[in-house]
């Protein structure tokens, strides 16, 4: 059975099938949160940047909160396959003083695994890449979220999972989404649910911050108070707001590429225990997802994705070895990936998106 499973929206489906599965055809690429869930993905992102859009002439919009973000700022550099590389090799690595490290601990951790992900020199091909363009997501909390203590955390993370099961709308009051995005680029984002917008240049001193910021798991990792470029507050992670995505964006009127370790889309942190908390019909009608098949899941060690629990529930030489493997493995994706669409077996493979919308 095939490695990876292709779906597409209804617009998506009919443009492949009038001008075939080519990188002109993409606008869009997202990338969701999900922590070491991304390692499932690994084997995609190693083909997609540094072979399968290589060679395209416009631009291309890559999007991404939490995990996603970190692998945007892998895809926008001049050498893709080596920064996801790095991503992989130092995530996979991480280790801890104790089985329960403090968020300073952990967020000291990322903050080394940011500058090992993009350095000095980095940050600049970022900033210059004209191509390909980076879109970083990031929470900017309004409630109780907004401070550091862990109490006061854990009661706004309960006020806004309330506030979010009457409507979505409602984290308007909590949570406003931020956008940073590298300079000379046109960019909007569509939200069904009408949450508020704020954009915001990346720019040498803040990628950083930005990208801490949007991998700011609550309670977890330390939040971030200054952002070059924005205002003051509290930044968390950009998947409390758009998990898995729903949205739609413009103006390019192209395709969304989007890898995802789920065939099943959550648009919001907190919706994960809302069954009836589907995507939107406008948000996917033009995306295509790639997604690692069930029987490629199940042949992977403990027949299941990377998560954040293996971090409780291994020892760290146990997880180490088991991360590193689920990465290898998944290059059996990437390169079904390129052999089906050299052969032009994709198109044929590509089926409907198999969740409900509305």
């Amino acid at each position: 059975m095939a490695p990876l499973e292709i779906y597409a929206g209804k617009k998506a489906r009919e443009s492949i099938m009038k001008n075939g599965f080519t990188p002109e055809l993409f606008s869009y690429f997202l990338g969701a949160s999900g922590g070491p869930k991304w390692f499932s993905l690994a084997g995609l992102d190693r083909v997609l940047f540094p072979e399968w859009f290589a060679n395209v002439k416009h631009q291309i919009h890559v999007i991404g909160s939490s995990a996603g973000a970190f692998r945007t700022i892998c895809a926008v550099q001049n050498d893709p396959l080596a920064a996801i590389n790095r991503l992989a090799s130092s995530y996979s690595t991480t280790t801890y003083s104790s089985d329960k490290p403090t968020p300073r601990e952990i967020t000291a951790k990322a903050e080394d695994l940011l500058k090992e992900m993009v350095d000095e020199a980095g940050k600049q091909e970022v900033l210059s890449n004209s191509r390909f363009k980076a879109h970083l997501i990031v929470a900017k909390c309004l409630g109780a979220t907004r401070f550091e203590s862990k109490f006061r955390q854990l009661s706004g993370l309960a006020m806004s999972a309330a506030a979010n099961t009457v409507n979505r709308r409602h984290l308007s009051r909590l949570y406003t989404r931020y956008v940073f995005s590298t300079p000379n680029t046109e960019f909007a984002i569509k939200d069904p649910y009408q949450l508020p917008t704020q954009y915001h240049t990346l720019t040498h001193g803040n990628i950083h911050t930005a990208l801490l910021a949007s991998g700011s798991i609550p309670v977890v990792i330390e939040g971030v108070q200054q952002i070059e470029g924005a205002p003051a507050g509290m930044y968390r992670d950009g998947g409390i707001i758009d998990y898995h995505f729903d949205l739609s964006f413009g103006p390019d009127d192209g395709l969304v590429l989007y890898p995802h370790f789920y065939d099943k889309p959550i648009p919001g942190w907190f919706d994960k225990g809302l069954k009836g908390r589907v995507p939107h019909r406008s948000s996917y009608d033009n995306v295509v997802m790639l997604v690692p098949s069930a029987s490629f899941v199940a042949n992977l060690p403990y027949s299941k994705i990377p998560d954040r629990k293996d971090f409780e529930v291994l020892d760290a030489k146990t997880r180490i070895q088991y991360w590193q493997t689920v990465l290898k493995e998944t290059d059996r994706l990437g390169e079904y990936f390129m052999r089906a669409v050299n052969d032009g077996s994709l198109v044929d493979a590509i089926k409907p998106l198999p969740f409900k919308m509305i």
